[in-house]
């Protein structure tokens, strides 16, 4: 096995369409995936913006469009909203463990419920199994899984990663039936909890567009900041 060295290459992929944005057409840099992947150089590269989707990482970049911003929240310094401190209260009786991030039945038995409900048919729908394993537990870093559980029934699972600053919520997912607990709040909420008890910094959220209805949620978490002209700034909102 050759062992490469020097800085990682980086590809474009050919334009697509952009899944956030109509008509914009998308593209993205993808680190090569035949480079050593380590937490160390993962932990760089999230800090310049890049994320993980299975063993790919990669990074918006748009010949006509900046539309995307990685953003990021201070553990430390975030104060939940009123709302979001109700949330907290209506889910004291839900507890939360970290467990290695393998392939479970029960997992992925709630992950397909998720799926009808929020995204049938589109880019998200990962309902076969070998293809949630590639999208949810197959991993290059150091990944863990949140589990949610009510009276022992897993009623959320967020997977995330672990770079050196802190944690990077990849996806999350729920039962579709308990609307008014808002669980996909409750997650983020508690992803802050882990990052301030493990004495780090940051808990990331992947990409935010404004005006795009489906990132808005990430918004109503202040301060946040965006990695924006490659630097990172709070946002103004």
């Amino acid at each position: 096995m050759t062992i490469q060295s020097g800085p990682p290459k980086l590809y474009l992929s050919a334009p697509h369409p952009c899944p956030y944005i109509e008509p914009e057409t998308a593209s993205t840099v993808l680190l090569d995936p035949n480079y050593p992947m380590d937490n160390s150089l993962f932990s760089i590269l999230i800090k310049v913006g890049f994320r993980r989707s299975g063993d790919t990482i990669y990074r918006p970049h748009c010949r006509n469009c900046n539309a995307c911003v990685s953003v990021r929240i201070p553990a430390r310094e975030f104060l939940p909203s009123r709302s979001q401190r109700r949330t907290w209260s209506r889910n004291n009786d839900i507890t939360t463990s970290l467990v290695p991030a393998k392939f479970s039945e029960e997992h992925f038995g709630l992950y397909c419920r998720y799926q009808s409900w929020r995204h049938t048919g589109d880019i998200m729908d990962h309902s076969d199994p070998d293809r949630y394993r590639e999208f949810m537990v197959e991993s290059s870093v150091e990944t863990v899984f949140i589990e949610f559980r009510l009276g022992g029934e897993l009623v959320a699972l967020s997977v995330c990663d672990l770079p050196e600053d802190g944690m990077s919520a990849v996806y999350t997912f729920f039962d579709p039936m308990m609307p008014k607990r808002s669980l996909g709040t409750f997650a983020i909420l508690k992803q802050l909890e882990y990052v301030r008890n493990m004495d780090l910094d940051w808990l990331y959220l992947g990409y935010w567009i404004d005006g795009c209805r489906k990132m808005s949620y990430k918004t109503q978490f202040r301060p946040i900041f965006g990695f924006v002209n490659k630097e990172w700034r709070i946002l103004s909102l």
